[in-house]
């Protein structure tokens, strides 16, 4: 069954008939409404081979598109990736992906001084926006604002608590990678040095990877306890150590605590990787000595908007019904901060 034969059932247009079955919002819900009724009694399935062509014929007409995204967050700066290094990689990969597929990045300010949520809808609607991608919140409990519930949106990380797609760091696979990467280079008492926030914003995943893990790997439970901090002080990490002799430390802190971290090292002569092996997950090694896992920012960035663009092919717009989440595994970097590994 064709568009024109729909068309003649309805009394209505060709293309009056392919904008309803694309969902397009210049016609009226009663208008879509009727073509899809007749669509679903005739029994007609979309072309997904067509659909397909023409959105590689939308993509190719680049230097023409209109086409754009919306940027936000929930952050008191109306471009918290230019304060940031780690949000600034995952920006410059969500440009680069959004201009592969003819979309440009427009960021808005969610919380511009006088801006509400209401009035933030009908500046979106005017422009003509479908799509936003959210770089997430500060706020670890944040909730999306239902005025802003019939796009197509994606968030980054966990801090948005609604319901959404979102992309974030593969955290499980990530702390299973480093403890086996320690286990393989000999070291059979890694302990777990982690901020509270970023304790946090895993869900508590590293802490579950990490109880989880000795009691398989190593047939028992873990006899080190994790040390959770605010800040790394040299007091109570010393004492962590002097009582339970880790030979090697997985750290998991913002990237600023590592070079202190380094310094702490050196002030008490512990000598890197030959008294205590040190492995480290944060957004960047970018400065430092240390072997770990770095935060995948640009694969991040086009993810997000690889998913928005997506939904709003699909026509999936509002908070889902089924959330996706697509998870994005850190970069090894090698440094000088563990052993070798033995020779076969």
């Amino acid at each position: 069954m064709s568009v024109r034969q729909i068309a003649k059932l309805t009394g209505l247009s060709p293309s009056t008939v392919s904008l309803a079955l694309n969902g397009s919002p210049k016609l009226l819900k009663e208008t879509r409404d009727a073509v899809l009724k007749a669509a679903k009694r005739v029994g007609y399935r979309r072309n997904a081979k067509v659909t397909e062509l023409m959105s590689h014929v939308r993509i190719s007409r680049g230097p023409k598109r209109e086409a754009c995204l919306g940027v936000i967050s929930f952050y008191d700066e109306a471009r918290p990736w230019e304060k940031s290094a780690h949000l600034s990689r995952i920006y410059d990969g969500m440009t680069a992906r959004a201009d592969a597929l003819g979309y440009r990045l427009e960021p808005l300010w969610l919380r511009a001084p006088g801006m509400t949520y209401r009035r933030f809808r009908s500046m979106l609607d005017a422009r003509g926006v479908e799509g936003l991608v959210c770089f997430g919140s500060p706020n670890l409990d944040e909730d999306f604002p239902d005025e802003l519930d019939h796009y197509a949106i994606v968030t980054q990380g966990l801090s948005i608590k609604t319901p959404l797609h979102r992309v974030v760091s593969h955290v499980y696979n990530d702390m299973w990678r480093a403890l086996n990467r320690l286990h393989a280079l000999g070291y059979r008492r890694p302990g777990l040095l982690i901020g509270r926030y970023e304790e946090m914003r895993s869900a508590h995943g590293y802490l579950c990877v990490y109880l989880g893990w000795w009691q398989l790997m190593l047939g028992t439970a873990a006899n080190i306890p994790i040390l959770q901090v605010d800040s790394l002080e040299e007091k109570p990490f010393l004492e962590w150590r002097r009582q339970h002799e880790p030979d090697a430390v997985i750290l998991v802190h913002h990237h600023e605590m590592l070079t202190r971290f380094e310094r702490l090292l050196e002030q008490h002569r512990i000598r890197v990787p030959g008294d205590l092996g040190v492995l480290a997950i944060s957004q960047s090694l970018d400065g430092t000595k240390f072997s770990g896992l770095q935060e995948n920012q640009h694969v991040i960035g086009a993810w997000s908007v690889e998913l928005v663009v997506t939904r709003i092919m699909n026509h999936d717009f509002g908070i889902p019904a089924h959330p996706r989440i697509e998870m994005v595994e850190r970069r090894w970097i090698e440094g000088r901060s563990l052993r070798r590994a033995p020779k076969a």
